[in-house]
């Protein structure tokens, strides 16, 4: 079988930024364990493939270790080689999805996502293991899907110290850690070691949880972040109650085919 493949950086207009996801057009579902080893063999953060559906199309993401149920990178990324080499008209995508429904639109070269709000509780104590595995004790700490870690200044974010083996023992999918931004409204770093993404440069899922806090926090709806990351990227967010809106581009940096 022939498989076509797009690498996209996500989230940043530049090659070599923003987040890398492989995306794969299928004509049809092929076995969930090719999918997985196909993941595994890129070693990117996420892999996504898709079919066409009677009404937009059925997408699923796979990291090298496993089947997630949402990715914001690897979504924007399946839009962009809709838009791009598929000759998709008009202006939305619907994806459905293990999350549900999940829509997409395009204005110009920014893509706009829409995806559930994963508002954050906050925890009356932090767990050891996020400590160290952090390296510094947050301010504050709050548990959706992930723990998010919230410290003082976007320094603290940037000298983390981390310890992996450490954010492996949480009970969680992933970890985020935030502070409020100097040139943006906040800034984050995330961290997915049980699913083997040590640090995942920009997370669009992440930003389920990050936007509603940091709405009620700066009391803005529509807010700028930037992910810290070693390779970085910027996002337009606004928090619409049940769901968050988050905007950004996406290049190609490669297109190729898989022989399996």
């Amino acid at each position: 079988m022939r498989i076509p493949i797009y690498q996209i950086d996500a989230f940043t207009n530049e090659q070599f930024k923003g987040n890398p996801a492989a995306v794969c057009p299928l004509p049809e579902w092929i076995n969930e364990d090719v999918m997985q080893k196909i993941a595994t063999e890129n070693n990117l953060s996420e892999t996504a493939f898709f079919v066409q559906a009677p009404s937009g199309y059925e997408l699923r993401w796979f990291t090298p270790k496993g089947e997630i149920d949402l990715c914001g990178h690897a979504t924007l990324a399946t839009a962009f080689v809709i838009c791009t080499y598929l000759d998709h008209e008009g202006k939305d995508i619907a994806f459905q999805t293990k999350s549900g429904l999940l829509e997409v639109s395009r204005e110009g070269s920014l893509f706009t996502l829409l995806f559930p709000s994963r508002e954050g509780e906050k925890c009356d104590e932090i767990p050891e293991s996020l400590v160290k595995g952090l390296g510094k004790a947050p301010k504050e700490v709050l548990k959706s899907r992930d723990y998010m870690a919230v410290f003082e200044t976007e320094q603290d974010v940037l000298d983390l110290e981390l310890n992996m083996e450490e954010l492996k023992k949480l009970d969680a999918f992933g970890v985020i850690a935030t502070a409020k931004g100097k040139e943006v409204d906040f800034v984050s770093r995330f961290f997915a070691p049980k699913a083997g993404v040590d640090e995942d440069p920009v997370t669009g899922s992440a930003h389920c949880t990050l936007i509603p806090y940091w709405k009620k926090k700066l009391n803005k709806r529509e807010l700028t972040a930037l992910q810290v990351s070693e390779r970085g990227g910027k996002l337009y967010c606004a928090d619409l109650g049940e769901k968050v809106k988050m905007s950004g581009e996406a290049v190609t940096y490669l297109e190729g085919h898989i022989n399996v």
